[in-house]
C-alpha cells in the first residue's frame, strides 16, 4: 500500500515514536501539547490523563482524573491551559492544568446536551464553548457565566464541528451525510447553506480560514473539499481509502492534506496542484455511447425488440454508459480517483501513462484510528483508537521539509 507524491519525491514513511498503553477502554481523543513533550487523552473508560515524556523516553501519566460519564470530546486552549471534555451523560466539564502539568482543577459543569457530546470547540475571544451532540444539536455556552446562549437543532445526530473565530461561522456535520454552515449570534443563529455530496455519515471535518476551504471525511470512504472562499461551489472529490475516513488535517503551509480511517490507512494528498472537478452524473433512458435502452426504458425495448441494460456511469466524463461500453477501469487521481474506478472505453483511451501518477502517498498506521490530532509546528501527529492504544508519529518525512524552514524551531 505505497504511492508516492513525484511533484514532491518522497521515499520515506512516517515514524513511530512512542506508543502510549494503559486505557481500559477506547481512547476518544487525544491531542499533543503545543511545545511539550506531553499527549493529553480522553478515553471511554472515564478518565482524563496527561502523559509527559519521562527521561526514559517513555510516557507516564502525570495527571490521572477519573470523570462520572466515558469521556467523549475534549478540546484543550493551550494559551490558558483550559480543557473542556464531553461526556457520554451530555454534560462538557471544563478544568485547568497547573503550568507544570501535574495539577488539574476543576473550574465549572455545562448542561450542553441531552445525550453524547460529539464534538467541541472553544473561543477564547467571546468566551464561548460550542459543542455537537447525538442529542441532534449545536450548543454554545458563555464561560463566564455557565449558561447556554443558544441551541440548534438538525434532523438527525451531529457529529463533528468545525467553527471560525472570526466570522463566527459554524459548520455541522451530521449522520445524514449533510453538512450545515450556521452564523452564530449571542442568543440565536442562522442557516446560511447546506452543504450535500457524501453518501455517507459525515464523520470528520477541518476547516481552513486562510484559505476558506472545508475538508470533509464520511463513512462512504471519501473526503470532499469545498471552495467555500471561492463562492462558485467548487467540490474536490478524493479517493483513496478503504474504509470510513476518520480524521483530517489541512496542511495549508505545504498545501498537503492529512487524513486516517477506521482500518488504519494513512494518506498525504497533494493539495498543491490543480485538481479536475469531478462531474455530475447525467441520467439517460439509453446508453450515451451505444443508445441501447436501459432496463426502465419500456418503450424503446419493445420498439427494438431488445433487452434493456443495467445502466453504469463513467467517473471521468459522467455519462450514463452500459457495461459493454465501460469494460475498462483506471486510476485518476488528478480527478481524486486514486483506485481504479469505472470509466468508458473512450475516456480509458484518453487517459495517459501519466495521469495515472498518484497524488497521494498511503501509509499503513497498524490501528483502528477513530481520532487524530496534529502539531503542525514540530511535524508530529497523534492517533488513538479502539484498540486502546495511542501513537505519536514524526511526520516530517512525508510532509515535506519545508515546515522546518517554514515554523521556528520549538
Amino acid at each position: 500500500m505505497a504511492a508516492e507524491i513525484h511533484s514532491r519525491p518522497q521515499s520515506s514513511r512516517p515514524v513511530l515514536l512512542s506508543k502510549v498503553e494503559g486505557h481500559q477502554d477506547v481512547v476518544s481523543a487525544a491531542l499533543l501539547i503545543p511545545k511539550e513533550d506531553g499527549v493529553i487523552t480522553a478515553s471511554e473508560d472515564r478518565t482524563i490523563r496527561v502523559w509527559l515524556k519521562r527521561d526514559s523516553g517513555q510516557y507516564w501519566p502525570s495527571i490521572y482524573h477519573t470523570m462520572s460519564s466515558p469521556c467523549s470530546a475534549m478540546a484543550y486552549h493551550h494559551e490558558s491551559r483550559r480543557i473542556f471534555v464531553g461526556q457520554d451523560n451530555g454534560a462538557i466539564m471544563e478544568f485547568h492544568i497547573s503550568e507544570d502539568f501535574n495539577k488539574m482543577n476543576f473550574v465549572k459543569t455545562y448542561p450542553a446536551h441531552q445525550n453524547r457530546v460529539s464534538a467541541i470547540t472553544f473561543c477564547l475571544g467571546s468566551e464561548w464553548v460550542i459543542s455537537t451532540g447525538h442529542d441532534k444539536c449545536v450548543s454554545w455556552m458563555c464561560t463566564r457565566s455557565g449558561t447556554m446562549l443558544g441551541r440548534h437543532y438538525f434532523t438527525s445526530w451531529a457529529s463533528c464541528l468545525q467553527y471560525d473565530h472570526e466570522t463566527r461561522h459554524a459548520f455541522v456535520g451530521d449522520y445524514s451525510g449533510q453538512i450545515t454552515l450556521l452564523k452564530l449570534e449571542q442568543n440565536t443563529c442562522s442557516v446560511i447553506t447546506t452543504l450535500k455530496g457524501h453518501e455517507g455519515s459525515i464523520t470528520s471535518l477541518w476547516w481552513d480560514p486562510v484559505q476558506r476551504l472545508l475538508f470533509s471525511g464520511a463513512s462512504d470512504h471519501s473526503i470532499i473539499m469545498w471552495d467555500i472562499g471561492g463562492r462558485k461551489g467548487r467540490t474536490l472529490l478524493l479517493q483513496g481509502h478503504h474504509d470510513k475516513v476518520q480524521a483530517i488535517c489541512y496542511i495549508q503551509l505545504t498545501r498537503q492534506l492529512v487524513s486516517c480511517s477506521a482500518d488504519g490507512g494513512i494518506a498525504v494528498w497533494n493539495m498543491d496542484i490543480s485538481r479536475e472537478e469531478a462531474p455530475q452524473w447525467l441520467e439517460s433512458d439509453s446508453c450515451q455511447k451505444c443508445e441501447q435502452p436501459f432496463f426502465w426504458n419500456i418503450k424503446q425495448m419493445w420498439d427494438t425488440k431488445t433487452l434493456g441494460l443495467r445502466q453504469h456511469h463513467c467517473r471521468k466524463c459522467g455519462q450514463a454508459v452500459c457495461g459493454k461500453c465501460s469494460t475498462k477501469r483506471s486510476s485518476y487521481p488528478i480527478m481524486g480517483f486514486e483506485f481504479q474506478v469505472r470509466v468508458c472505453d473512450s475516456c480509458f483511451e484518453s487517459i495517459k501513462d501519466e495521469d495515472r501518477t498518484s497524488l497521494a502517498t498511503f501509509h499503513e498506521g497498524k490501528h483502528n484510528i477513530s481520532h487524530m490530532s496534529m502539531d503542525i509546528s514540530r511535524g508530529l501527529m497523534v492517533t488513538c483508537g479502539s484498540d486502546r492504544i495511542v501513537k505519536i508519529w514524526d511526520m516530517t518525512p512525508v510532509v515535506g521539509c519545508s515546515l522546518a524552514t517554514g515554523f521556528s524551531s520549538r
